[in-house]
């Protein structure tokens, strides 16, 4: 893994404008995790995605950092930490020092968004901030040249296999003029091959895949499909 330093810090997340398939782990076998990430990571893919989901701001659980720390001792791709959670700024040094490369919290739950990017900076990570389908983007014009990466939610945070909102995905055209060039800008939510080339012609770069990865015998195949249709 190439690592690069912005700003000072180290950063594994690849610089931005190349197209990057993020594959969430989500849909993945929790049973077995090292091997699931194994079987992408021999596709190429330089990313993958972890959601952290506390049952509060989400309707949903999943893993936390002791599980974030445990695939860090399996893996060298970059660890793209999706917090979920309520309360990001108690969180954000537990899970750098466990092996988080980039941590994304949410606009929604944060009072200081500019002192936990800066914070999560001098812990060495890179940092973002994302957007809900119900979040106007004006949220998020103040602070999102300060990220590394802004994720926009395509289907509502908590469970996997969701429907696509296409609505929300065109916010995406917002979000790249704000950030400009150097900014990578993340679709979460319903992409497969299907929805990977509207989202890559409005602007965005890193794309999540859950169930149109982890849902499909052939990962290698499923990585390669979504990549071309971004083409």
């Amino acid at each position: 893994m190439v690592w690069f330093v912005l700003g000072g810090f180290a950063m594994r997340l690849p610089k931005a404008g190349t197209i990057e398939i993020a594959p969430s782990i989500l849909s993945a076998d929790f049973g077995r995790l090292a091997n699931e990430i194994g079987e992408v990571a021999s596709a190429g893919v330089r990313i993958i995605h972890l959601d952290v989901m506390d049952g509060h701001f989400v309707p949903n659980l999943t893993i936390g950092v002791p599980v974030v720390a445990s695939l860090r001792r399996h893996s060298d791709l970059a660890f793209d930490c999706h917090l979920m959670i309520s309360e990001p700024d108690r969180y954000a040094e537990a899970f750098a020092k466990a092996g988080a490369d980039h941590v994304t919290f949410h606009i929604e739950v944060s009072d200081e968004p500019e002192k936990l990017i800066e914070r999560l900076h001098g812990l060495g990570c890179t940092a973002g901030i994302c957007l809900n389908p119900e979040t106007p983007v004006e949220e998020i014009e103040a602070i999102a040249p300060l990220c590394d990466m802004v994720l926009v939610m395509t289907v509502h945070p908590g469970f996997g296999a969701q429907k696509f909102i296409a609505e929300a995905a065109k916010k995406v055209i917002r979000v790249r003029d704000i950030v400009g060039a150097d900014v990578r800008v993340e679709v979460d939510g319903g992409i497969g091959p299907e929805t990977a080339q509207m989202v890559v012609s409005y602007g965005a770069d890193t794309l999540v895949a859950g169930n149109a990865v982890f849902g499909k015998s052939d990962r290698v195949e499923a990585i390669n499909a979504i990549r071309a249709a971004a083409r």
